[in-house]
């Protein structure tokens, strides 16, 4: 029997962030199939087109059909653009050009599932360390995927794109069903890499769970106590190291009303780390988890 191509969604919207996330989705998964995700929101035009159009119209309702169909033309053009860059990066790419209502993180995220996606790709805005900014379309698709979601930092310095081709996968590791959630999507997504737990200490005990199934690494100087932001820079410290292409993280699961609840060192490595995150949520489908 043949095996299934795996297939990702990305969201493109044509800015830098976005076509730099293509280049890196295609190295870390190569040999896949990729949907090119834009939304669009009517009104979508310029003011100078609207009053280009509003000039040749007669009437409010006449108006409105102009910018909806001139919004729709300029969406199927930026993402035919997505996928002439996915097809060059070496994807088998399609375009999914749908109009959105104001909320694109869940819509991306929804999608997801409606075309049985393995992972969900973003971009995130700016720079990693304490500037960096997931930007709001990232954010809400990272807290309401039920698929993983890689973001990726823009722009990746040329060691950290080096390294995507064919380094090794860190998973912080603290023992818990996010944890195993996260192994299981690695293992999956990434067959032929290296998948490396990682588990951080201060020296004292305090810090991500102690598992001999893990690597364990020390931050700061063993005597300061353990801090969210002192664990994920250990994490991302030792991720350079090793020159990992992926960070990967489990969420903590979801609250009553189906949002993913990333605990405090998931969020502060996505905010501080300068090279692609995987955040996994710990309900994915078992179903998924298999494929």
């Amino acid at each position: 029997m043949t095996a299934q191509v795996p297939r990702v969604i990305i969201g493109f919207d044509g800015s830098p962030a976005a076509m730099a996330a293509i280049d890196a989705g295609a190295a870390l998964f190569p040999d896949t199939q990729a949907s090119i995700v834009h939304l669009w929101t009517p009104p979508f035009a310029s003011d100078s087109l609207r009053r280009r159009l509003w000039s040749g119209t007669a009437g409010i309702d006449r108006f409105v059909e102009a910018v909806e169909r001139e919004g729709a033309r300029e969406a199927e053009r930026i993402a035919r653009a997505g996928v002439v860059l996915a097809r060059a990066a070496g994807w088998d790419a399609e375009a999914v050009v749908e109009r959105g209502y104001g909320g694109d993180g869940v819509q991306i995220a929804e999608l997801a599932g409606k075309l049985d996606a393995q992972a969900v790709i973003v971009g995130s805005r700016g720079l990693g360390g304490t500037r960096a900014l997931l930007g709001s379309v990232s954010d809400m698709v990272v807290h309401y995927a039920r698929e993983p979601v890689l973001v990726i930092p823009h722009p990746l310095l040329a060691e950290e794109s080096g390294a995507l081709r064919a380094g090794p996968v860190v998973i912080g590791w603290d023992g818990s069903g996010g944890a195993d959630a996260a192994l299981v999507a690695a293992q999956r997504l990434f067959r032929e890499r290296e998948i490396v737990p990682v588990t951080v200490e201060d020296g004292t005990g305090h810090g991500l769970e102690t598992s001999g199934r893990s690597v364990t690494v020390l931050h700061g100087d063993g005597m300061l106590p353990s801090s969210t932001r002192s664990i994920a820079a250990a994490l991302c410290t030792y991720a350079r190291r090793r020159e990992a292409a992926v960070i990967a993280m489990g969420s903590r699961g979801r609250s009553a009303v189906e949002e993913i609840v990333l605990g405090s060192v998931a969020m502060a490595t996505l905010h501080h780390a300068f090279r692609p995150v995987l955040v996994v949520p710990h309900t994915s489908s078992p179903a998924r988890q298999r494929k």
